[in-house]
Protein backbone atom coordinates (compact mmCIF):
# COMPACT_ATOMS: atom_id res chain seq x y z
CA UNK A 1 0.00 0.00 0.00
CA UNK A 2 1.26 3.65 -0.74
CA UNK A 3 1.45 5.71 2.10
CA UNK A 4 4.15 8.35 0.86
CA UNK A 5 3.61 9.88 -2.84
CA UNK A 6 5.88 12.93 -3.99
CA UNK A 7 5.02 14.77 -7.20
CA UNK A 8 7.52 17.01 -9.00
CA UNK A 9 8.37 18.66 -6.02
CA UNK A 10 10.47 22.09 -6.33
CA UNK A 11 12.11 24.11 -3.88
CA UNK A 12 13.83 27.51 -4.84
CA UNK A 13 15.25 30.18 -2.44
CA UNK A 14 16.53 33.52 -3.59
CA UNK A 15 16.19 35.34 -6.80
CA UNK A 16 19.01 36.47 -9.61
CA UNK A 17 22.45 36.27 -8.00
CA UNK A 18 21.68 34.56 -4.92
CA UNK A 19 18.88 32.16 -6.76
CA UNK A 20 19.06 28.65 -5.49
CA UNK A 21 17.35 25.29 -6.97
CA UNK A 22 17.51 22.85 -3.71
CA UNK A 23 15.17 20.15 -5.32
CA UNK A 24 13.98 20.19 -8.60
CA UNK A 25 11.01 18.26 -10.06
CA UNK A 26 11.41 15.44 -7.70
CA UNK A 27 8.76 12.56 -8.20
CA UNK A 28 8.72 9.02 -5.92
CA UNK A 29 6.88 6.87 -3.72
CA UNK A 30 6.99 5.08 -0.95
CA UNK A 31 5.09 1.83 0.29
CA UNK A 32 3.76 1.14 4.05
CA UNK A 33 6.71 -0.71 5.51
CA UNK A 34 9.15 0.09 3.63
CA UNK A 35 12.61 1.12 4.90
CA UNK A 36 14.32 4.08 2.54
CA UNK A 37 17.53 5.40 2.46
CA UNK A 38 17.97 9.33 0.60
CA UNK A 39 21.84 9.84 0.10
CA UNK A 40 24.14 12.35 -1.48
CA UNK A 41 27.01 14.86 -0.66
CA UNK A 42 26.38 17.99 1.67
CA UNK A 43 24.26 20.84 -0.51
CA UNK A 44 22.74 18.21 -2.02
CA UNK A 45 18.98 18.57 -1.46
CA UNK A 46 18.42 15.70 0.51
CA UNK A 47 17.87 17.50 4.30
CA UNK A 48 15.49 19.87 2.34
CA UNK A 49 13.28 17.04 0.85
CA UNK A 50 13.59 15.59 4.69
CA UNK A 51 12.06 18.60 5.94
CA UNK A 52 9.70 19.01 3.31
CA UNK A 53 7.62 15.23 3.60
CA UNK A 54 7.94 15.76 7.35
CA UNK A 55 5.55 19.41 6.76
CA UNK A 56 8.45 21.40 8.75
CA UNK A 57 9.25 23.18 5.26
CA UNK A 58 6.86 23.69 2.22
CA UNK A 59 7.99 23.72 -1.16
CA UNK A 60 8.13 25.94 -4.10
CA UNK A 61 5.76 24.17 -6.41
CA UNK A 62 4.58 20.10 -5.92
CA UNK A 63 2.44 18.05 -3.88
CA UNK A 64 3.39 15.29 -0.96
CA UNK A 65 0.63 12.87 -0.59
CA UNK A 66 0.83 10.95 2.93
CA UNK A 67 -1.83 8.32 2.72
CA UNK A 68 -3.80 9.89 0.26
CA UNK A 69 -3.88 13.72 2.04
CA UNK A 70 -2.24 16.56 0.13
CA UNK A 71 -0.21 17.78 3.06
CA UNK A 72 -0.20 21.65 1.55
CA UNK A 73 -3.36 22.00 1.48
CA UNK A 74 -4.19 21.83 5.21
CA UNK A 75 -4.17 24.91 6.82
CA UNK A 76 -1.42 25.71 9.72
CA UNK A 77 -3.51 24.53 12.34
CA UNK A 78 -4.22 21.69 10.57
CA UNK A 79 -0.76 20.91 9.46
CA UNK A 80 0.78 21.10 12.96
CA UNK A 81 -1.56 18.57 14.18
CA UNK A 82 -0.10 16.24 10.95
CA UNK A 83 3.17 16.92 11.75
CA UNK A 84 2.38 16.41 15.43
CA UNK A 85 -0.10 12.63 14.63
CA UNK A 86 1.52 11.58 11.40
CA UNK A 87 5.32 12.06 11.23
CA UNK A 88 7.86 10.98 13.95
CA UNK A 89 11.44 12.99 13.43
CA UNK A 90 14.89 11.53 14.80
CA UNK A 91 17.15 14.06 14.74
CA UNK A 92 21.27 14.02 14.98
CA UNK A 93 21.15 16.21 18.07
CA UNK A 94 18.29 14.16 19.76
CA UNK A 95 16.40 17.56 20.78
CA UNK A 96 15.23 16.20 23.84
CA UNK A 97 13.31 18.42 26.40
CA UNK A 98 16.07 18.85 29.44
CA UNK A 99 13.52 19.05 32.37
CA UNK A 100 11.92 15.71 31.29
CA UNK A 101 13.45 12.31 32.12
CA UNK A 102 13.34 9.86 29.42
CA UNK A 103 9.23 8.11 29.94
CA UNK A 104 8.44 11.75 29.83
CA UNK A 105 10.03 12.96 26.48
CA UNK A 106 8.81 9.53 25.23
CA UNK A 107 5.30 10.49 25.89
CA UNK A 108 5.63 13.82 25.02
CA UNK A 109 3.87 13.95 21.65
CA UNK A 110 1.12 11.96 23.29
CA UNK A 111 1.12 14.37 26.02
CA UNK A 112 0.71 17.24 23.49
CA UNK A 113 -2.45 15.47 21.78
CA UNK A 114 -3.52 15.78 25.20
CA UNK A 115 -4.25 12.24 24.77
CA UNK A 116 -3.53 9.09 27.52
CA UNK A 117 -0.68 7.46 27.04
CA UNK A 118 -0.87 3.18 26.16
CA UNK A 119 1.15 2.24 28.89
CA UNK A 120 1.61 -1.33 27.55
CA UNK A 121 2.93 -0.10 24.53
CA UNK A 122 4.86 2.65 25.98
CA UNK A 123 6.77 0.22 28.47
CA UNK A 124 7.08 -2.35 25.46
CA UNK A 125 9.31 0.42 23.34
CA UNK A 126 11.23 0.85 26.91
CA UNK A 127 12.21 -2.66 26.99
CA UNK A 128 13.16 -2.30 22.85
CA UNK A 129 15.15 0.20 23.40
CA UNK A 130 17.41 -1.15 25.99
CA UNK A 131 16.06 1.88 28.47
CA UNK A 132 14.38 0.33 31.43
CA UNK A 133 16.93 0.85 34.21
CA UNK A 134 16.90 4.16 32.58
CA UNK A 135 13.58 5.42 32.76
CA UNK A 136 13.39 8.43 35.61
CA UNK A 137 16.88 9.40 34.26
CA UNK A 138 16.90 12.95 32.84
CA UNK A 139 18.83 13.95 29.00
CA UNK A 140 22.11 14.83 31.25
CA UNK A 141 22.53 11.32 32.74
CA UNK A 142 22.27 9.46 29.86
CA UNK A 143 24.79 9.32 26.73
CA UNK A 144 24.83 10.14 23.47
CA UNK A 145 23.34 6.88 22.67
CA UNK A 146 20.60 6.76 25.10
CA UNK A 147 19.68 9.76 24.38
CA UNK A 148 18.68 8.58 20.71
CA UNK A 149 17.17 5.61 21.82
CA UNK A 150 14.82 8.16 23.85
CA UNK A 151 14.47 10.31 20.41
CA UNK A 152 13.61 7.00 18.47
CA UNK A 153 11.09 5.82 21.13
CA UNK A 154 9.44 9.36 21.23
CA UNK A 155 9.24 8.82 17.53
CA UNK A 156 7.51 5.92 17.59
CA UNK A 157 4.65 6.67 20.15
CA UNK A 158 2.04 8.17 18.39
CA UNK A 159 2.23 5.05 15.58
CA UNK A 160 3.30 7.75 12.79
CA UNK A 161 2.72 7.49 9.25
CA UNK A 162 6.47 8.17 8.61
CA UNK A 163 9.53 7.74 10.53
CA UNK A 164 11.62 10.32 9.28
CA UNK A 165 15.59 10.26 10.56
CA UNK A 166 17.92 13.38 9.93
CA UNK A 167 21.44 11.79 10.06
CA UNK A 168 20.71 9.92 13.05
CA UNK A 169 24.08 8.20 13.91
CA UNK A 170 26.16 11.75 12.85
CA UNK A 171 26.80 12.53 16.82
CA UNK A 172 27.64 9.40 18.14
CA UNK A 173 30.49 6.77 18.02
CA UNK A 174 30.60 3.88 15.54
CA UNK A 175 29.48 1.91 18.49
CA UNK A 176 26.47 3.39 19.21
CA UNK A 177 25.80 4.12 15.76
CA UNK A 178 25.54 0.66 14.95
CA UNK A 179 23.10 0.14 17.69
CA UNK A 180 20.91 2.86 16.98
CA UNK A 181 20.83 0.81 13.29
CA UNK A 182 19.53 -2.05 14.60
CA UNK A 183 17.08 -0.57 16.13
CA UNK A 184 15.46 1.68 13.36
CA UNK A 185 15.91 -1.82 11.43
CA UNK A 186 14.15 -3.55 14.37
CA UNK A 187 11.24 -0.86 14.28
CA UNK A 188 11.12 -1.39 10.47
CA UNK A 189 10.56 -5.39 11.26
CA UNK A 190 8.79 -5.68 14.47
CA UNK A 191 6.06 -2.44 14.21
CA UNK A 192 6.06 -2.37 10.42
CA UNK A 193 6.99 1.28 10.20
CA UNK A 194 7.79 3.31 7.23
CA UNK A 195 11.37 4.91 7.52
CA UNK A 196 12.63 7.59 5.27
CA UNK A 197 16.42 8.59 6.82
CA UNK A 198 18.83 10.88 5.14
CA UNK A 199 22.22 9.85 5.08
CA UNK A 200 25.67 10.74 3.51
CA UNK A 201 26.96 7.58 4.71
CA UNK A 202 26.60 4.64 1.95
CA UNK A 203 27.34 1.97 4.58
CA UNK A 204 24.62 2.91 6.68
CA UNK A 205 22.34 2.86 3.65
CA UNK A 206 22.95 -0.77 3.24
CA UNK A 207 20.42 -1.25 6.56
CA UNK A 208 17.54 0.30 4.58
CA UNK A 209 16.28 -2.00 1.53
CA UNK A 210 15.98 1.09 -0.82
CA UNK A 211 18.30 3.75 -1.65
CA UNK A 212 17.73 6.73 -2.97
CA UNK A 213 20.53 8.95 -4.87
CA UNK A 214 20.00 12.83 -4.91
CA UNK A 215 22.48 15.20 -6.64
CA UNK A 216 22.03 18.92 -7.60
CA UNK A 217 18.03 18.51 -5.99
CA UNK A 218 17.64 15.57 -8.49
CA UNK A 219 17.19 11.82 -8.07
CA UNK A 220 20.03 9.99 -9.87
CA UNK A 221 19.48 6.81 -8.92
CA UNK A 222 16.20 4.70 -7.38
CA UNK A 223 17.51 1.42 -6.36
CA UNK A 224 16.30 -1.75 -4.13
CA UNK A 225 19.04 -3.27 -1.94
CA UNK A 226 17.50 -5.63 0.11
Amino acid sequence: MEILKVEHLTKTYGEKNTFVTALDDISFSVEKGEFVAIVGASGSGKSTLLHILGGVDKPTSGHVYVNNNDVFSFNETNLAIFRRRQVGLIYQFYNLIPILDVKENMELPILLDNKKSDEAYLNELIETLGLKDRVHHLPNELSGGQQQRVSIGRALMNHPALLLADEPTGNLDSKSSKEIMELLEISNRKYHQTIIMITHDQNLAMHANRIITIDDGKIIKDEKVK
